[in-house]
Parts: structure tokens; C-alpha cells; sequence
């Protein structure tokens, strides 16, 4: 009980902490060795405490609804994260929003996708998941990629990987729409193919006592303090971006390295959380998780960049190059031969984890 209390204690006063932190910080520009590390402490704090309080507004709402709140909320800081630097750096701002979906899109198909499946499988044998859901999301994530961020490469009217202004808000407008149907599937239409199988067992699982479910007065705190620990992270992310610009440079990284960084701790609480539920036996939720985050990724940074376009100066590149169309394509079948089956061995969470190392490392060394 003490152990729980304790829990629920800096749970509760870390995303705060971290908030103040973050304006101090915002204000500050630490750049000393020191305050880089502290900045870094409470980053993994604040997703940490992020994690817990995601866990109890899903347990609160039940799956498919807790994954996709936890996919949304990420995303819409993500985004403004994306445009406040799109703004502020103008000459690495044409492929930021590529770069930075691109890199999210990646870590969600075969980061989470591939630990999950690992770890799952590992401990459970298999890991068994509803394919009919999954290949609806699947398939979402494949559309919206081709149409954002593989076409612009391939249109002639615009020089360079870019849309035309008609292109684009023809693009925005078909992202929104794809993603407010999958959203619509996955919680009102279609909702039981989007939750974990039923075992087959002789006797009904038994129902959860009530004091395991939170209350509304718990589930609404816990909600606040998730958007708090998001923005938190987010902000953290971006303060801790420049150091981590100038070392990459002093090393003679390529500069796409801080985005595919960045992308990672953003989407580091949906990660924690997609594979303590593999650990669970609970391998539709990870897939929930994954393919909602790229998902939300897409459909709901497309429109928005699309709008911000109006008052920001500069072009926007948004078609991929050749090897990142290659890591998709690829990444593309497997998922496909992953999920058609409704089950996962060890293997297929390795083959994801690989296509993951491979983005890593091209990212390193081009």
C-alpha cells in the first residue's frame, strides 16, 4: 500500500514540476552540462508519469477509446511542436514536417510494432491479436502515407517533392477525412474488432471488482495531468533539441538525426505503454497504440501544416526520398504479412525491430 502511495504521490507532483521546469528553461536556454541533465531528468520523468496516468484513463474508458486518447493527445502537441518550429527555424522548416511524421511513422510501424510483438510473443508464445482491425488500421496508415508523403515526390507540377496549394489542401482534406472515418470505425461502427480476441475458455472471465476500476473524480485528475506530462514532454523535447542540434553538428551527424531523437521521446509514453501491454497478453492494444499514433500522425499533421501554410513563408517539402520510400514500402509488406494471420511469432516482431535499426542507421550515415 505505502508502495502505491508513493507511486500515486510524485505521479501526481512530477508533471507539474515538469511544467515549471519547462518555462524556466524556455526562459533560461540552459546549455551547461548540468542544466542539460537535469532537463533530462525530469524529460523521463514527466514520460514516466505520463504512462501511469495514461494507463488509468484507459483502464477508466476501456480499449479502443483509452489507446486513442493517449494517440490524439501526443499528436496535437506533437503538431504544434512542429509548427512553432517550423516558424522559429525557417531554413530547416521546408522537410521538418517530413522529417519529424516520417520518423514518427517509422518508430510506430516497427519500434512499438516490433517490441511489442517480441516481448508478447516471448512471454506468451504467440501473440494474438484481431487481424480484421488491425488490417483496417494498417491499411489506414498505408493510404495516408502514399497520398502525403509518397506522391508529392512523383507530381510534376511543383519542382521538387512539393504539392501546389490546390495539391495540398486536396491532401489535407482527404487526410482529415480518412482519419475521422477510422476513428469512427474503431469506436462507434466497428468497435469489437478493435479489442483483444476472446480465449477460448470453459468458464467466463470474471468481471473486475469495482474498486479496480478509477472514479470519474480520479479518471478526470489523472486526465489533466496526462496533458500536463504531454506538453512537458513535448516542450522538454524542444528545449533539450538545441544541444542536441549542436552535438549532432559537432559530430558531423546529418541533421534529420534530431527529428527521429525528438519523434522518440515524444512517442516514448505510448511506447512504455504498448509493450507493458504485450507483457499483458495483450497484443491488440500495442497494435491500437502503434497504428493509431501514425495514424493521428498523419491525418492530423497534414491539415494543420496545410493551414499553417497561410502565414508561414517558404516552401514545404513533403515527398520522402528514395530510401526512406524504400523503408516504407518494406516496412508496408511486412506489416501486411504480420498482420494477416491474427498471431505473431518472435520472428516477426525481429523483422520489425531490423527495418527499425536500418532507419536508425541510414539516419546516422545517409
Amino acid at each position: 500500500m505505502s508502495y502505491c502511495r508513493a507511486v500515486t504521490r510524485w505521479t501526481t507532483l512530477l508533471p507539474p514540476a515538469a511544467l515549471v521546469a519547462l518555462a524556466v528553461a524556455w526562459v533560461t536556454h540552459p546549455e551547461g552540462l548540468l542544466g542539460v541533465s537535469l532537463v533530462a531528468l525530469l524529460l523521463v520523468g514527466a514520460v514516466l508519469a505520463a504512462v501511469h496516468h495514461a494507463e488509468i484513463v484507459a483502464h477508466r474508458v476501456g480499449d479502443p477509446l483509452g489507446s486513442l486518447i493517449l494517440a490524439v493527445a501526443v499528436t496535437v502537441i506533437e503538431v504544434a511542436l512542429i509548427v512553432t518550429l517550423m516558424v522559429g527555424d525557417p531554413v530547416h522548416g521546408a522537410t521538418l514536417a517530413r522529417d519529424t511524421v516520417f520518423a514518427a511513422l517509422m518508430l510506430s510501424l516497427n519500434g512499438i510494432v516490433g517490441f511489442s510483438l517480441l516481448v508478447a510473443a516471448l512471454r506468451h508464445h504467440l501473440a494474438v491479436f484481431n487481424p480484421e482491425g488491425t488490417g483496417s488500421a494498417l491499411a489506414t496508415v498505408i493510404t495516408l502515407a502514399g497520398l502525403t508523403l509518397v506522391l508529392p515526390t512523383f507530381t510534376t507540377s511543383n519542382p521538387g517533392p512539393e504539392f501546389t496549394p490546390g495539391q495540398l489542401a486536396f491532401a489535407a482534406v482527404v487526410s482529415l477525412a480518412l482519419y475521422l472515418l477510422f476513428v469512427f470505425t474503431q469506436t462507434v461502427r466497428h468497435r469489437d474488432f478493435f479489442l483483444p480476441p476472446r480465449k477460448e475458455e470453459t468458464e467466463p472471465a470474471p468481471d473486475p471488482e469495482p474498486h479496480d476500476v478509477p472514479t470519474n473524480r480520479a479518471t478526470a485528475v489523472s486526465l489533466v495531468l496526462l496533458l500536463i506530462a504531454l506538453v512537458a514532454v513535448v516542450g522538454l523535447a524542444k528545449v533539450e533539441s538545441k544541444p542536441l542540434e549542436k552535438a549532432v553538428n559537432a559530430a558531423g551527424l546529418p541533421q534529420e538525426l534530431v527529428g527521429v531523437v525528438i519523434a522518440a521521446l515524444v512517442l516514448l509514453p505510448e511506447a512504455i505503454s504498448a509493450v507493458r501491454a504485450a507483457a499483458d497478453d495483450r497484443a491488440q492494444v500495442s497494435f491500437n497504440l502503434a497504428y493509431g499514433s501514425a495514424i493521428a500522425s498523419i491525418g492530423l499533421t497534414i491539415p494543420t501544416i496545410a493551414l499553417a501554410k497561410v502565414w508561414i513563408d517558404g516552401p514545404l517539402l513533403l515527398g520522402l526520398q528514395t530510401t526512406q520510400i524504400v523503408l516504407l514500402a518494406l516496412s508496408a509488406i511486412v506489416g501486411v504479412l504480420t498482420v494477416v494471420p491474427g498471431r505473431s511469432k518472435p520472428l516477426q516482431g525481429g523483422l520489425h525491430l531490423v527495418l527499425l535499426a536500418t532507419f536508425v542507421f541510414v539516419s546516422i550515415s545517409p
